[in-house]
């Protein structure tokens, strides 16, 4: 997996890219056909924000969280992209089985 992460008016230091790092092995941990991962951290105004873009076969992944701090915005970003990757893979591994629950149901009738 190819892992960007880029800074907007902010230095990405070698805290913040190792506290990225660990914090995207969770989510990323659950599904295995992952890409690339592009994470942009960037400061406007008071705002901290961070944004992330998961490729992964079929579809991209975008999620962004703002916070007064940036820490908290890459925590509530990791949630929400946690949140986005179980519901991916939910859809994958379940697409063809209401169908056969409709034909099961069907027969019984």
């Amino acid at each position: 997996m190819n892992l960007n992460i880029t800074g907007h008016h902010v230095e990405v230091t070698p805290a913040l890219r190792d506290y990225v790092t660990s914090k995207l092995d969770r989510p990323i941990r659950h599904f295995d056909l992952v890409t690339s991962t592009a994470v942009i951290l960037s400061v406007e105004k008071l705002k901290q924000k961070a944004e992330v873009t998961v490729h992964v076969r079929g579809k991209d992944i975008y999620v962004e969280a703002e916070a007064d701090d940036m820490y908290a915005a890459i925590d509530a970003l990791v949630d929400k992209l946690d949140r986005q990757v179980v519901k991916h893979k939910e859809k994958t591994s379940d697409h063809g089985r209401d169908t056969l629950k409709r034909q099961t149901a069907a027969d019984e009738t």
